[in-house]
Protein backbone atom coordinates (compact mmCIF):
# COMPACT_ATOMS: atom_id res chain seq x y z
CA UNK A 1 0.00 0.00 0.00
CA UNK A 2 1.34 3.38 -1.01
CA UNK A 3 2.00 5.68 1.94
CA UNK A 4 0.09 8.92 2.00
CA UNK A 5 1.73 12.25 1.23
CA UNK A 6 2.72 14.04 4.45
CA UNK A 7 3.79 17.33 2.91
CA UNK A 8 4.53 19.07 -0.38
CA UNK A 9 7.05 21.92 -0.33
CA UNK A 10 8.45 23.89 -3.25
CA UNK A 11 12.18 24.48 -2.91
CA UNK A 12 14.80 25.97 -5.24
CA UNK A 13 14.69 23.52 -8.16
CA UNK A 14 12.40 20.80 -6.84
CA UNK A 15 9.03 20.15 -5.30
CA UNK A 16 9.75 17.98 -2.28
CA UNK A 17 6.97 15.41 -1.77
CA UNK A 18 7.45 13.80 1.64
CA UNK A 19 5.88 10.41 2.44
CA UNK A 20 7.59 9.53 5.72
CA UNK A 21 9.20 11.51 8.52
CA UNK A 22 13.00 11.58 8.10
CA UNK A 23 13.30 10.97 11.86
CA UNK A 24 12.00 7.41 11.30
CA UNK A 25 15.29 6.48 9.62
CA UNK A 26 18.91 5.90 10.59
CA UNK A 27 20.21 6.67 7.11
CA UNK A 28 18.77 8.48 4.09
CA UNK A 29 20.23 8.08 0.61
CA UNK A 30 19.44 8.96 -2.98
CA UNK A 31 20.28 5.67 -4.73
CA UNK A 32 20.90 5.54 -8.48
CA UNK A 33 18.56 2.57 -8.99
CA UNK A 34 15.64 4.51 -7.48
CA UNK A 35 16.45 7.59 -9.54
CA UNK A 36 16.44 5.46 -12.71
CA UNK A 37 13.01 4.05 -11.78
CA UNK A 38 11.71 7.56 -11.08
CA UNK A 39 12.98 8.94 -14.41
CA UNK A 40 10.45 6.74 -16.25
CA UNK A 41 7.64 8.64 -14.50
CA UNK A 42 9.09 12.15 -14.18
CA UNK A 43 12.26 13.26 -15.94
CA UNK A 44 14.83 14.82 -13.60
CA UNK A 45 13.21 13.49 -10.43
CA UNK A 46 15.09 11.99 -7.48
CA UNK A 47 14.06 9.55 -4.78
CA UNK A 48 15.32 9.61 -1.21
CA UNK A 49 15.15 6.26 0.54
CA UNK A 50 15.60 5.68 4.24
CA UNK A 51 16.86 2.70 6.22
CA UNK A 52 14.52 2.13 9.13
CA UNK A 53 15.93 2.21 12.65
CA UNK A 54 16.56 -1.30 14.06
CA UNK A 55 15.88 -2.86 10.64
CA UNK A 56 17.48 -3.64 7.30
CA UNK A 57 14.39 -2.42 5.44
CA UNK A 58 14.63 0.56 3.11
CA UNK A 59 11.57 2.63 2.20
CA UNK A 60 10.92 5.74 0.13
CA UNK A 61 11.16 8.77 2.42
CA UNK A 62 10.52 11.46 -0.19
CA UNK A 63 10.51 12.20 -3.90
CA UNK A 64 11.87 15.36 -5.50
CA UNK A 65 10.14 16.42 -8.72
CA UNK A 66 11.33 19.24 -11.00
CA UNK A 67 9.62 22.47 -9.91
CA UNK A 68 8.16 23.34 -13.31
CA UNK A 69 5.59 20.49 -13.21
CA UNK A 70 3.62 22.23 -10.43
CA UNK A 71 2.60 20.92 -7.00
CA UNK A 72 -0.54 19.01 -8.02
CA UNK A 73 1.20 17.08 -10.79
CA UNK A 74 4.27 16.59 -8.58
CA UNK A 75 2.10 14.96 -5.91
CA UNK A 76 0.57 12.57 -8.51
CA UNK A 77 3.92 11.72 -10.10
CA UNK A 78 5.54 11.12 -6.70
CA UNK A 79 2.75 8.67 -5.80
CA UNK A 80 3.29 6.82 -9.09
CA UNK A 81 7.03 6.60 -8.39
CA UNK A 82 6.50 5.21 -4.88
CA UNK A 83 3.99 2.64 -6.19
CA UNK A 84 6.50 1.55 -8.84
CA UNK A 85 9.39 1.21 -6.38
CA UNK A 86 7.54 -0.36 -3.47
CA UNK A 87 5.34 -2.78 -5.44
Amino acid sequence: MTPSVQSVETEDEYIHVRFRDPDEFDTIRTPDWATHAAQDVSEGSEVRTGKQKDSDDWEVQSVLIKKQVGEDKARDEAKQIVEKIES
